[in-house]
């Protein structure tokens, strides 16, 4: 099982051009950044499947990358870097990332961790990764336990994602499930609306927010989520 897309971090172009060379051979969309700012920057940082980091970057250093992403996602990370030092490996975990490889490595070995961590990260979210709605009490209940209260506007849009079954929703259906017609000012209200949703929920429980949204399209909720 691979990952369908990935973000790759170095900043050793060589070794990026060819690395995701092979991992696009296997199928995987990589997407390169020779900066982790140029990850941070992107529209949908936190929307990869997988991530492969150095730890040597130029901008946010590496280990901090990790715990920066870890405040938004649970995909899988691996490390592949030559920093060598005795408590590299119990850093890079106590970061966040599942594995670590040290350079220089062989492109097999590099996909065969992507694929060991994938499966074991599709694993653990369809184990703890479970979400649901109460309509009743107008509350999200997160895998923790937390319940949520949420306002009309919010319960309309986690309406919308139940019934999307794990796929993107269009934002002219949130507009529409809103009661927006004007589409320039209710963009907006929309975008308002997610955030304050997003942040509700981030301040309830420390369980990862899977709501993202996916550029030009829509926003997507990517857990399982079901009714009560």
């Amino acid at each position: 099982m691979m990952p369908s897309t990935l973000a790759l971090v170095d900043d050793d172009a060589e070794f990026s051009e060819f690395l995701s060379q092979y991992l696009r051979q296997r199928g995987i969309a990589v997407q390169v950044f020779g900066d982790s700012n140029d990850l941070l920057a992107a529209q949908t940082p936190y929307s990869f499947d997988f991530y492969i980091f150095d730890l040597m970057l130029p901008g946010v250093d590496g280990l901090d990358l990790i715990k920066i992403l870890r405040r938004r996602s649970t995909a899988g990370v691996l490390v592949v870097s030559g920093r060598l030092a005795p408590a590299v490996f119990e850093e890079v975990l106590t970061a966040g990332a599942d594995m670590y490889l040290a350079k220089p490595v062989r492109f097999e070995q590099v996909a065969l961790a992507v694929e060991a961590v994938y499966r074991r990260v599709v694993a653990a979210r369809e184990q703890h990764n479970s979400w649901k709605l109460d309509r009743h009490a107008s509350e999200l209940v997160a895998p923790d336990g937390t319940r949520i209260s949420l306002s009309d506007k919010d319960l309309a849009v986690m309406e919308c994602f139940v019934e999307a079954a794990g796929g993107t929703v269009a934002r002219a259906t949130l507009r529409q499930r809103l009661g927006h017609t004007d589409e320039a000012e209710s963009d907006n209200t929309l975008h308002a609306t997610i955030y304050r949703l997003r942040r509700r929920i981030e301040r309830a429980t420390p369980v990862v927010v899977p709501l993202q949204s996916q550029s030009r399209v829509g926003y997507l909720f990517r857990a399982q989520l079901s009714l009560a």
